[in-house]
């Protein structure tokens, strides 16, 4: 598509070796599919924050330069924005850039959106989850147009249009990677399965209330969080005050390749965050066999085994109707492939004609 070419990804952070699986798998495997389908071409990530060193190194074919700059003060920040804008500059006499992609609108899209208009470089940013939201005052400084903009889901081009004033003009989601999954377990012994940071934006608090609520019914009820973060310690605490602990496991954070074995082991993934953009663990676990309830609703058509809430009275009676009805075979719904969508998002930066992303799995009714 663009061999000999580089494609250049502006990212607050990233995964400091191939093992560290932890960070944001979806912006890891856009990175892995992108490198996998354009193998002649190069793929050079600047990471501002993380990792906390600044020796270039290579990624799973990719070449990441971190600056591994937390800045404290307005001034530390124009340093590091001076520093990438050099690197930038130094890269574009090396190479000839294709296109500048930015991991949510922030200071990277900040930095790639200005340089690509300086350059002529086509600047496309990804935005993400929370930085639709309108406390992300970087937008009125960016100034994006709408063709730079690539909310992940429905939701989030809606959220960006009500709180900046600015309608993005398409929208590429994001997706799985299927070769990376387990077979199928002959059995499920987790029957209700969180998996994500241990912050208050999550909820987990609630998380755990309504598995107390269930063990009134379900008194064998199993459920286990896997996810690192500051509420750890409190949400324990949480645990032995309710008596839980024959009933919900803290498992801290564990590796991607973990959690998708949890997913595989589980009947149902519990997903109580009050804002999502567009979770991957969703589409993981519907792809890993589980059924979802979440009270976010990232996509606006209905996805086959996946149960939006209003409120958390509903959710706990969707939950008891869940393990009231377990299904005979547990299914595989796949929602989106990254492969796709790395392509769709490569025809836009690129402008070419936008190929179109493929709608969410239709629902089918289940008589299992």
């Amino acid at each position: 598509m663009y061999n000999g070419k580089t494609i250049v990804i502006l990212s607050p952070a990233f995964p400091a070796n191939e093992a560290d699986s932890v960070w944001v798998p979806s912006k890891q495997l856009f990175v892995k599919m992108l490198q996998r389908q354009n193998p002649q071409s190069r793929i050079i990530v600047l990471a501002f924050n993380y990792p906390h060193h600044t020796h270039t190194y290579q990624w799973h074919g990719a070449t990441v330069i971190p600056f591994a700059m937390m800045p404290h003060s307005k001034l530390q920040r124009w340093r590091r924005w001076a520093k990438v804008w050099f690197t930038l500059q130094q890269l574009h006499r090396q190479h000839t850039i294709a296109g500048i992609i930015s991991f949510w609108c922030g200071e990277c899209a900040l930095i790639g959106s200005y340089f690509g208009k300086w350059k002529h470089i086509p600047h496309r940013c990804w935005v993400s989850g929370q930085d639709a939201r309108a406390g992300n005052y970087l937008v009125k400084w960016i100034r994006p147009q709408p063709e730079e903009l690539v909310p992940i889901s429905d939701f989030l081009v809606d959220e960006f249009e009500k709180h900046h004033a600015i309608r993005p003009r398409y929208m590429v989601p994001i997706g799985i990677d299927p070769e990376a999954f387990p077979s199928m377990p002959a059995k499920r012994d987790i029957d209700i399965l969180g998996a994500g940071s241990l912050i208050p934006l999550k909820r987990y608090d609630l998380f755990i209330h309504l598995i107390k609520n269930l063990s009134c019914t379900f008194p064998h009820i199993k459920a286990v969080i896997c996810g690192g973060g500051a509420e750890y310690d409190a949400l324990q605490q949480l645990i032995q005050s309710l008596q839980l602990q024959q009933h919900i496991t803290l498992l801290g954070e564990q590796s991607h390749a973990t959690v998708l074995q949890l997913m595989h082991r589980s009947k149902i993934l519990l997903h109580t965050s009050s804002y999502e953009g567009f979770g991957n663990v969703l589409l993981e676990s519907l792809y890993a066999g589980c059924r979802v309830a979440s009270f976010v609703q990232p996509v606006y058509q209905k996805v086959t085994n996946w149960h939006i809430a209003t409120d958390e009275t509903h959710m706990q009676d969707i939950l008891h109707q869940l393990l009231q009805q377990t299904p005979a075979i547990y299914e595989r719904v796949l929602v989106y492939r990254m492969e796709d969508n790395v392509k769709a998002f490569m025809r836009l930066l690129l402008q070419q004609p936008p190929a179109p992303v493929p709608p969410p799995a239709p629902v089918q009714e289940y008589n299992g």
